[in-house]
């Protein structure tokens, strides 16, 4: 079969991040009239790669140097034993990969990636690019000279694709418009009205048709709920300490099943009166009745009963948290009625100005903040529609048993807090919403439940849990579970727990709970095989973190390790925690079982693929 004669770009994203830069270079590509796809890597199967002939990868890492979730099954399929050394042959790729070298796996999708390519015969165009969020100017200052240089190499190879030649003389007001994704539909008849009255909907259920026909609608390609929400409304508010509060939250909708380990996944709401102010700002009617598709895809949106325009911006457009990248402020570029602005804008997106843009956007303003520090600019709401960032869901672990709490829901929230380089405080969108509903007023919580990676374990099975700070919230889940399975008479394994926090009286959380299951007899007692250890990292002159309360208590450790059904679950902000914890783990191998540490961390990287050793962490 002849090869596919044009640019694919593949991306593979976990937050969204991944997706902005190939949208970047599509448009890139497009300004030099080569012809050019773009895919989430989701959507293409591995076995079509053989029938391309250049092929660039934008893939981030998250994690501990794990692969996206909509790469999963692209990898696994390029990992088949079947593939030979020339199975690619012909192919010509390249990658670029977003990553923080503050983690020990840095960039690792994106390095392992290029290197199965190159083994199964595809050709490299240029060296992989390795984007930096510790760098000065993040990701964009490797993606600049990358990019670069991934046009000059194309066209030496293959000048046909760039006819124009590697370098853009810049675009016009024309080629903008062929960029225009969105095709809003403005509908006289309220037909929402009509169908919620010929249906006679409670207000929850019409709420949660609105969630799901708005966040159909967005035409973001970015991962999004392909359902309809569940609604819970918090019925205890409970602060653990002065920024983390448990929600005991009721489920109000249809029923809920979940496991522990599962997560949820919650939709935050906007100020209104943020809201209001985006909407007057864009001069744009919040009564109006609108249908939006997306203009380049087979699409069944034009169907669907439309949408009030206020509760489209409320439920799928992020106008309050959010920053708006690049492109928002080239698009500005053309809708801008004052010269100064317009240079400034210019400024912005011009190659000596990239230093500027990017100090203005490490203040991190929201959408509805830059529109106003750029009053002339009105940009047309088709445009808006494909420039503001969607309103993403937050995910927090589910901690509390289905089999005790069979119609509720509870999480652990810490409510995230920042200051910009200015100075300016910030907060999180989604933790300081959820953190401040009070259980008065029964605000409804718009959420999905999700498989998240840690996978809930048999009581009959052994467990070492590492939870520091709100990591331990899935345990909670876990410890509930089997304290009550224990109290019907259900034989549950040992469970060795090592928490740790700053301040034993500030920040200890959930510790009530967990002391008392620790008294004789307890799930985590030692008279049981199990074991509670915290460490307080700041209540004395050294810190002491998990990892110094694990190889104090060794040989319990090693002993339930040596039992082939002990699971493993870590769990907690990510960074050096993680690998701290796995080399304890390994120094704790080799002390009770003298073996070399090359060979523990192959009997944990064994243990990892067996499915024995479970880690999940956030930022």
């Amino acid at each position: 079969m002849e090869k596919k004669k044009k640019l694919l770009i593949l991306y593979a994203t976990q937050t969204g991040n991944a997706m902005d830069v190939a949208e970047r270079l599509q448009r890139e590509a497009e300004r030099r009239c080569c012809p050019v796809s773009l895919l989430p890597i989701a959507e293409f199967h591995a076995n079509d790669l053989p029938n391309e002939e250049n092929v660039v990868f934008v893939v981030s890492t998250t994690g501990q140097g794990d692969t996206p979730d909509p790469m999963k099954a692209f990898w696994k399929s390029l990992l088949h034993k079947d593939l030979t050394a020339t199975w690619l042959k012909g192919v010509h790729y390249a990658v670029f990969g977003l990553g923080d070298s503050g983690y020990q796996k840095y960039n690792y999708v994106a390095k392992k990636l290029d290197k199965r390519l190159s083994n199964l015969g595809a050709v490299a165009i240029v060296q992989t690019g390795l984007g930096d969020d510790q760098q000065p100017l993040g990701y964009e200052g490797a993606f600049d000279p990358w990019m670069s240089s991934l046009w000059n190499s194309l066209y030496q190879y293959n000048n046909k694709l760039l006819p124009k030649g590697p370098d853009v003389t810049g675009t016009g007001y024309e080629a903008l418009l062929d960029q225009l994704k969105a095709q809003v539909t403005y509908h006289e008849i309220d037909d929402m009205h009509s169908e919620v009255a010929a249906m006679t909907l409670t207000d929850l259920e019409c709420l949660e048709i609105q969630i799901e026909r708005a966040q159909s609608m967005s035409i973001s390609t970015y991962d999004k709920p392909k359902s309809r929400p569940h609604c819970l409304q918090v019925i205890n508010n409970n602060l653990l300490c002065k920024d983390v509060c448990q929600l005991e939250c009721e489920v109000v909708s249809s029923p809920v099943g979940y496991n522990v380990g599962d997560v949820v996944a919650v939709l935050p709401e906007q100020s209104p009166a943020a809201v209001d102010a985006f909407i007057k700002r864009c001069n744009l009617n919040p009564e109006s009745y609108i249908t939006i598709q997306h203009k380049y895809k087979d699409c069944r949106d034009a169907l669907k009963p439309p949408i009030r325009l206020k509760a489209f911006v409320k439920f799928a457009m992020d106008v309050t948290s959010a920053s708006p990248g690049r492109y928002f402020f080239e698009v500005m570029s053309y809708f801008t009625g004052a010269q100064c602005e317009k240079e400034k804008l210019q400024y912005f997106i011009s190659a000596e100005g990239r230093d500027a843009l990017y100090q203005y956007r490490k203040e991190q303003r929201s959408v509805l903040e830059v529109l106003e520090d750029f009053s002339s600019v009105q940009i047309p709401f088709e445009w808006l529609v494909q420039l503001v960032p969607p309103l993403k869901t937050r995910a927090f672990s589910i901690s509390s048993s289905h089999l005790v709490h069979p119609n509720q829901v509870h999480m652990t929230v810490k409510v995230v807090s920042w200051s910009t380089p200015s100075a300016k405080k910030r907060v999180g969108l989604c933790s300081s919403w959820l953190a401040g509903l009070d259980p008065q007023h029964r605000l409804p919580i718009p959420v999905w439940i999700n498989k998240g990676s840690l996978p809930s374990p048999d009581p009959s099975t052994p467990l070492i849990l590492i939870g520091p700070g709100t990591g331990c919230a899935p345990f909670h889940g876990f410890l509930e579970e089997r304290k009550f399975l224990s109290s019907l008479g259900a034989t549950t394994a040992p469970v060795l727990f090592f928490f740790g926090c700053r301040k034993e009286g500030e920040d200890f959380l959930y510790k009530n709970f967990w002391l008392s299951l620790s008294e004789s007899g307890g799930i985590l007692s030692e008279d049981t095989g199990g074991g509670f250890y915290v460490a307080f990292s700041r209540d004395q002159h050294e810190k002491v973190y998990v990892q110094h309360k694990m190889k104090e208590q060794s040989a319990r450790v090693w002993k339930l390790l040596c039992d082939n059904e002990t699971a493993v679950y870590i769990a907690g902000s990510s960074g050096k925690m993680p690998s701290d914890v796995f080399l304890a783990f390994a120094d704790i191998m080799c002390k009770e079982s003298n073996i070399t540490k090359e060979s523990a961390i192959e009997k944990l990287k064994l243990s990892q693929k067996n499915g024995k050793y479970h880690v999940e962490t956030w930022s």
